[in-house]
């Protein structure tokens, strides 16, 4: 099943990766982007291509999304947010007109609205779009770069060999755990929006569950009966926890509208990151 923001990457006839932006309700056709373009050009597809190219082996959906961007609101720089705020504002009514946006003919009318009204450019706007199509479709994609600075605004790295945070309750025999690093954190995002959007109601255990058996397993074919068995990979004793799961649920402003960010109870200090 695919899913808005799936990641698709193409090897036939020539290497490309796109980001499905919509789909439409009755499953006929998406609109879909290519990360690397330098326009913001948006191309109709019928999804039954989409799903006949992966079918053939020409596209693959990627597990995680390397464009997307985790953050955490109260690291950023004062500037960065008003850096997004201004961006967002500019765009936020544009990038609600679906599907007409990414029709060509109406998304010229609609920047040239908001070129007068918000008293920008037509590349600055379509700057922003390229970015916010690129990098997942959030508030967060407006953000400026800032991967080659240091301090504030940035998560702690994570070191070879060393597991922050404290050990786990089952000792040893549980395992060392997994740094939860940018990687994994855009992999508990990934996993959350496809929960949610598979699920009528959405559950943090089910997609914590769901995400282990979608990204944190090897399948592989029994000999003797021929059947496809999931099977804890080699780093099996190395995976996320429940507890940082639902860490970068609560800190991740850009986690999908169905999941709550849960309150701390009155009196409780802070807990420290997993």
């Amino acid at each position: 099943m695919l899913l808005r923001n799936d990641l698709l990457h193409y090897t036939h006839p020539s290497p490309r990766t796109v980001r499905i932006l919509w789909i439409s309700p009755e499953q006929s056709h998406a609109y879909v982007f290519d990360v690397a373009a330098l326009s913001a050009e948006v191309e109709m597809i019928q999804l039954s291509a989409l799903h006949a190219d992966i079918r053939a082996g020409h596209a693959s959906v990627l597990a995680t999304d390397p464009y997307l961007m985790v953050v955490s609101q109260e690291l950023l720089p004062p500037k960065h947010l008003q850096l997004r705020a201004r961006a967002w504002e500019i765009i936020e009514a544009l990038v609600a007109q679906e599907p007409g946006i990414y029709e060509a003919r109406q998304r010229g009318q609609l920047i040239a609205q908001a070129t007068a009204q918000h008293a920008v450019s037509h590349p600055t706007i379509y700057r922003y779009l390229r970015r916010y199509w690129q990098r997942g479709q959030t508030p967060n994609a407006l953000l400026p770069d800032y991967s080659n600075s240091g301090g504030r605004g940035k998560v702690r790295q994570s070191s070879a060999g060393v597991k922050r945070g404290r050990p786990r309750k089952n000792g040893a025999d549980a395992g060392p755990g997994l740094n939860a690093d940018e990687d994994i954190r855009r992999t508990f995002r990934v996993a959350t929006a496809r929960y949610a959007a598979a699920s009528a109601k959405f559950s943090r255990l089910g997609a914590y569950q769901q995400m282990l058996g979608d990204f944190f397993v090897e399948r592989r074919i029994d000999p003797e009966s021929g059947r496809v068995q999931a099977v804890a990979s080699g780093a099996a004793r190395e995976v996320p926890t429940f507890g940082q799961f639902n860490y970068w649920l609560d800190h991740d402003d850009d986690r999908p509208p169905e999941v709550a960010r849960r309150q701390p109870a009155a009196g409780v200090a802070a807990v420290q990151q997993p």
